[in-house]
């Protein structure tokens, strides 16, 4: 099909990751896969929030240098960050240096131990969301799952999480399989959600 990109090993995927050579391994091994662990939800969260306004692209290169700059997204951690941290995160260049999405990173890692709390675990909470119906793949930014998710977390306290952010999170970590219907990892994809036991 004319949307789809073909890869250097002569097969389809997704269009969109013929945008940039680091995308494939990523689109090709993490994109849409099911996540259950809570510190990669919480680095996901964290990290399409710091995208918001800029490239995906961007944020993937730099994701080591975030991994480093917040202890791999160790939300424990992260919820005891002090102003002195906020300053030290403002001085690395590896980082999108936007002290309002530092200090909701901060934030919401004080805001995921809550959740842990009440909820048992990050997964069991945003499992819940995992659409009943999907739309045709990449036809659409939000959905009715994403914006009620995004509206949960505000009224939960969490900062720079909109229902477009949402449902950014939700195509990667897994809640649906959205690569494109001729794309060559959407079977491997769906394999692992069959397979994917629900944390709730």
């Amino acid at each position: 099909m004319a949307n789809d990109f073909i890869a250097p090993d002569g097969l389809p995927r997704c269009q969109w990751c013929g945008g940039a050579a680091e995308f494939l391994p990523y689109h090709d091994n993490e994109w849409g896969f099911p996540v259950d662990d809570d510190q990669r939800l919480f680095e996901k969260l964290c990290l399409e929030s710091f995208q918001s306004g800029l490239s995906w692209r961007t944020i993937l290169n730099k994701r080591e240098n975030f991994r480093a700059a917040f202890h791999h997204f160790d939300f424990h951690q992260v919820a005891l960050f002090s102003e002195e941290d906020v300053q030290r995160l403002l001085q690395d260049a590896g980082i999108i240096r936007h002290r309002g999405k530092i200090e909701a990173t901060i934030n919401n890692a004080q805001r995921a131990k809550e959740m842990v709390e009440q909820e048992g675990s990050l997964a069991a909470f945003f499992w819940r969301y995992e659409p009943t119906e999907s739309a045709t793949p990449q036809t659409q930014t939000t959905s009715p799952e994403s914006i009620a998710l995004a509206k949960e977390l505000k009224k939960r306290g969490w900062k720079f999480f909109g229902p477009t952010t949402a449902f950014a999170f939700m195509q990667a970590m897994g809640l649906l399989n959205d690569h494109s219907l001729n794309c060559v990892t959407r079977q491997r994809v769906e394999q692992a959600r069959q397979q994917f036991q629900r944390p709730y």
